[in-house]
């Protein structure tokens, strides 16, 4: 079976009517992903372009592009975030737990959610052993926060034909990978059933920026259109929101005000709930369940 056999296919227009907290209309979820980049490999990806052509290890100034982020952009993201009360998804590398303690462990005690997004940065298809991986994960972040995590990004949004399964396995119940509807959807596994969350490839400041090189103030302009279109639509079903960030994106000087004033003016709608990733996922079961009595 293809994997997107396991996937039925499901048309926005014919879900059944969803009913958010407190009769809120939009959910909109922040993902903060913090990465752990190892300078003896090949960077994820790249600001500079390697000189002649020829890729250099180490590569200090890519490597140093997104070191910026753990250790000056995370700081004006968290204070934008917990300057407005928002609920924060935290997608982590495992390992940032180890390697950047300082970081994790501020992300703990603003009481963020620990997503799992693979141990180290670096496509699933590359690991050599993947169930390896995904249970060092969990285990990492259960240590580090006292609980499992039960919602996961991979890296890259990267997947096998094993990857849900594992995930399942390991007590993952909700996945972000996924970015085909603005509704939760279920995926059965042989460990039960994984939920996706949608999520974003183009509210994402990696694809508006480091990947479409558009100006700064293109974040907020897009994230402004996609909130519109979505608040309008969620007064006759509820609608997700993602807003996906990384600290050497937006948290640079030169955007993090773009990022402060999207997060204003989605806090300025009164029919948005803010939610993170396990709650948007405990809602929508709870809510399918309703429907099928």
């Amino acid at each position: 079976m293809a994997l997107s056999d396991r996937i039925p296919y499901q048309a926005l227009v014919d879900r059944p009517k969803l009913n958010l907290p407190n009769g809120k209309r939009l959910a909109v979820w922040v993902i903060l992903n913090v990465e752990e980049w190892r300078i003896e490999n090949a960077m994820p990806r790249v600001v500079l372009s390697p000189p002649m052509g020829q890729p250099l290890l180490p590569d200090v100034p890519n490597w140093s592009w997104h070191e910026y982020g753990m250790r000056a952009g995370f700081w004006r993201q968290l204070k934008a975030l917990t300057d407005r009360n928002m609920p924060v998804t935290l997608a982590a590398n495992a390992d940032v737990c180890n390697a950047y303690p300082r970081v994790a462990s501020a992300a703990r005690e603003a009481g963020f959610e620990f997503m799992g997004h693979g141990y180290m940065q670096g496509p699933m298809h590359k690991l050599a052993d993947q169930a390896d991986a995904i249970r060092r994960t969990v285990e990492t972040i259960a240590r580090f926060t006292g609980r499992a995590p039960r919602s996961w990004e991979s890296p890259g949004l990267t997947e096998t034909e094993e990857t849900l399964d594992l995930l399942r396995l390991n007590g993952i119940e909700y996945v972000a990978d996924w970015v085909i509807d603005d509704l939760p959807q279920d995926i059965a596994t042989p460990h039960g059933t994984i939920t996706t969350i949608p999520y974003s490839v183009e509210t994402n400041d990696i694809v508006v920026h480091a990947l479409q090189h558009l100006p700064s103030e293109q974040f907020l302009t897009r994230g402004k259109d996609q909130f519109d279109r979505l608040y309008l639509e969620g007064a006759s079903n509820a609608r997700i929101m993602a807003i996906s960030i990384h600290p050497y994106i937006t948290g640079v000087p030169h955007r993090i005000r773009y990022l402060e004033e999207l997060l204003d003016y989605v806090i300025g709608h009164d029919g948005v709930a803010l939610m993170t990733a396990s709650e948007i996922g405990d809602w929508y079961r709870t809510e399918m369940s309703r429907i099928a009595r």
